[in-house]
């Protein structure tokens, strides 16, 4: 292409300063002294000086100065600045040059304004650099869109799509060069540039593979307005999308690689972003003992390295028999690459370093794509861990990988290994922290006279964040049963370490048989003590809720006070569910305040159940919506044949999240009564003459019962507890006996003393009678009413009726 033309002026390289071709040039004709022989009219124009003026006069006379080179004498050189007078008396400043006319002493003189002379040789020099770039593509095309001049030259295919005399059929497959051929006629048709157009076309001699060009068509016209064609620039922008492609896969790592903290879910995320759009297909595979959240062993060099599959992409790949989720990655060669890349280098296999790099063909077979060519390896490196690795395939047709491109893999590996620790030092933390919850957190199921208990446990985030909600079934003398549930504020380790606090303190409370408001006051205290050895700042962190409630099956009566915890949910044997109407006190964390205790009646297999507020709170609703919903879902699950924990795993699954913000627990117990052909009562007169009647129907309603073998014990313990009631006791007092698979003797008066055990000496002649029911039971102890106690002694039935 004449790149000079399309500007309006041409150059010729062998002369000194070129030869113009521009509106307005002026011309004239010297003799070989200097003098005018011809003028021009468009010399008239540049100097307001006619012919008949002008001609037969030297042309120094024309100007303003002489050069040096025109003092000399009278030739003209070949090319030069002058400043010309105006016939007006404006001074021009003009650029020349002459050229000498063969066969005479004559010489053609052509000038122009020196401003216009630059600016068509800056348009020149553009054009020429424009027209020397590798991947720009200049080309003039007619109103047919034929090719009629261009910077391609025949058979240079390689990012220019056309050729002089073409169409671009001729060059591009049939459907790219009519979209394209769209865009020009639009542009000839309306005459509105199109700027940076990217189009993808594909040669015709190689149309697998896809190109982009960025192209810019503008409309050419005659100088009455009239289009004469499009000239067009085509530029090979695939530099500018792979560099473009790379910054988004980039920002894209950045965006979504490290969202979870799950180590598996982490290294997918990883994969799914570099395959498809880095590679064809990517595996990242990391130390077994990663998985586990433990740091990966430092081994270098071949062997097995106890790596296995974490992550593939895309899912729907066709993968190797070798290659498959959770699978082990066979023992490899000690290859130089393999120990490049445990060094931390970005390492890229050949195919045939691949199979080297596995032993041979056919073990490699078992892990190579059918069609990769390239593979990438990249080491996942954090905190001077080498976790595992990134492992990316090209395959088919795909371009070989660049060094540009091994760079940004490794850029992309050193933020997905920082994620994958991430996740696998939260996997180690939050292993911790389920250990010492489940050792915190009693038995799921329960099995005793007074109930069946199953309790479920939900922490928040789906089993991402542990807590300190906690649920506990503590079996107490006399057949009774304590229910509790408490919600520890905060999550995290110290909730879980506070929760283990608050519930051994209850279980030893409990075993002090106090009555729920007066444990729930102890343990009100406890908070506060717990608040104020906390840390500064921490002293507002600490706070809890809790319900706790004592079935007694023998009356079948269920007493229970609230420290700021939702009420208990009642199913009735029928199938009608309702809350149960307590008084709720503080919470906790607010001491100083009185407990009210609510006392029920409950039926023989109904059913209590006892939560936390994650179970009733929801983002859709409040908390009043969230405890009819499950009232009605407790009614409808609770059906007597079916187990009590896949009652509440069920009621757990329906009622919460499935990514819940809170914990959530649930403890449901069904209730049982104690027969009253199991129970016996007999008042105790207040006499001491009343320790031999007592003795006497204890041995009668003990071989009523068939418990022969306990006669003597049963016998000795029921006169000491009965001695002690009418001694230092306060009328009226009563015996009762309990049987089930223990034997339960108890006495109760209407004195609050404190019984206490001690050892008595040589000459004392009582002080034996504790020491004595001590050592004849399994155990003994004292639990307070109101207004009055009640000592109790444990034996064990061999064979329970």
């Amino acid at each position: 292409m004449n790149v000079n033309a399309i500007n309006g002026y041409s150059s010729d390289p062998g002369g000194a300063g070129g030869a113009y071709s521009l509106d307005g040039l002026a011309a004239a004709v010297l003799d070989g002294r200097g003098a005018v022989v011809r003028w021009t009219a468009t010399a008239q124009d540049l100097t307001g000086v006619t012919a008949e003026e002008v001609c037969g006069r030297p042309v120094r006379e024309l100007m303003a100065d002489l050069p040096d080179d025109l003092r000399n004498g009278p030739k003209m050189p070949a090319s030069g600045r002058v400043r010309l007078r105006h016939r007006c008396g404006d001074v021009i400043d003009v650029t020349f040059r002459t050229i000498e006319v063969e066969g005479s002493a004559e010489f053609l003189v052509l000038a122009a304004p020196t401003h216009s002379v630059a600016d068509h040789e800056q348009g020149a020099a553009l054009l020429r650099a424009l027209s020397s770039q590798d991947r720009i593509t200049i080309a003039l095309h007619d109103t047919d869109l034929a090719t009629v001049q261009t910077n391609a030259t025949r058979g240079a295919l390689d990012g220019r799509p056309v050729q002089p005399g073409t169409r671009l059929s001729g060059v591009l497959c049939a459907e790219d060069a009519e979209d394209l051929e769209a865009v020009l006629r639009q542009v000839l048709q309306t005459g509105v540039p199109a700027v940076r157009r990217n189009q993808q076309v594909r040669w015709r001699q190689d149309p697998a593979r896809p190109h982009t060009l960025s192209v810019s068509a503008f409309r050419l016209e005659d100088g009455k307005g009239r289009p004469t064609g499009v000239a067009a620039l085509y530029i090979d922008s695939a530099d500018e999308l792979r560099t473009r492609r790379h910054l988004d896969l980039a920002r894209e790592v950045a965006e979504r690689v490290g969202a979870s903290l799950d180590v598996v879910r982490t290294a997918q995320d990883l994969a799914d972003v570099i395959a498809p759009a880095f590679g064809d297909l990517a595996v990242v595979v990391l130390a077994h003992s990663v998985f586990e959240g433990d740091e990966p062993s430092r081994q270098v060099g071949g062997g097995d390295l106890h790596l296995r599959t974490a992550a593939l992409a895309p899912a729907d790949a066709v993968w190797p028999a070798g290659i498959r989720h959770g699978g082990l990655v066979p023992p490899l060669s000690d290859h130089p690459l393999l120990r490049s890349s445990q060094h931390g280098k970005t390492v890229v296999y050949g195919r045939e370093d691949f199979v080297a790099l596995f032993g041979g063909p056919q073990p490699a077979q078992y892990v190579l794509p059918e069609d990769a060519h390239t593979v990438m390896v990249a080491p996942l490196y954090a905190r001077g861990l080498t976790l595992g690795d990134i492992v990316v395939w090209r395959t088919g047709r795909s371009d070989p990988f660049t060094e540009d491109e091994a760079d940004l893999m490794k850029q992309i590996a050193s933020r997905g290994a920082l994620a994958i620790d991430n996740a696998r030092r939260y996997t180690r933390e939050h292993r911790a922290a389920v250990a010492l919850q489940e050792r915190l957190l009693p038995p799921a199921t329960t099995d005793t006279a007074a109930a069946e208990t199953a309790g479920v446990y939900l922490p928040a985030g789906g089993g991402a964040d542990i807590s300190g909600d906690w649920y506990d079934a503590i079996a107490l003398p006399s057949l009774r049963l304590a229910l509790v549930a408490g919600d520890v504020v905060g999550h995290g380790m110290p909730a879980s370490a506070t929760m283990g606090r608050l519930r051994a303190a209850i279980q030893t409370l409990a075993d002090l048989e106090m009555e729920p408001d007066e444990l729930l006051t102890r343990i009100a205290d406890l908070v506060q003590r717990l608040a104020a050895e906390a840390p500064p700042g921490g002293h507002d962190s600490i706070g809890a809720t809790c319900l706790y409630a004592v079935y007694d099956p023998v009356t079948q009566r269920c007493t229970m006070a609230s420290a700021g915890h939702p009420p208990p949910v009642l199913v009735r044997p029928g199938g009608s569910a309702e809350p149960v109407g307590i008084s709720p006190g503080p919470p906790l964390s607010v001491s100083g305040m009185p407990y009210e205790t609510t006392t029920i009646d409950l039926e023989p297999g109904s059913i209590l159940a006892l939560y936390t507020d994650g179970l009733i709170e929801r983002g859709d609703r409040d908390i009043d919506q969230g405890l009819r919903c499950l009232t009605d879902a407790l009614a409808a699950s609770c059906r007597p044949g079916r187990a009590l924990d896949e009652t509440g795993r069920a009621l757990l699954a329906g009622l919460v999240d499935q990514m819940p913000r809170d914990d959530a627990t649930l403890l449901l117990a069904r209730t049982r009564a104690v027969p009253a052909k199991n129970t016996a009562h007999w008042e105790i007169p207040a006499n001491l003459a009343a320790v031999c009647e007592a003795r006497e129907w204890a041995a009668r309603q003990l071989t009523l019962w068939g418990l022969n073998d306990l006669l003597f014990t049963t016998e000795l313990i029921v006169s000491e507890l009965v001695t002690n009631a009418i001694r230092y006791g306060r009328p009226p007092a009563e015996l009762r006996l309990i049987r089930h698979n223990v034997l339960v003797c108890e006495v109760t008066d209407s004195s609050s003393t404190q019984p206490r055990l001690r050892r008595a000496r040589t000459t004392d002649e009582g002080g034996r009678g504790l020491f004595l029911v001590a050592q004849l039971g399994t155990r003994w102890g004292c639990r307070h009413g109101q207004n009055r106690k009640t000592i109790w002694s444990e034996q064990h039935i061999d064979c329970p009726r």
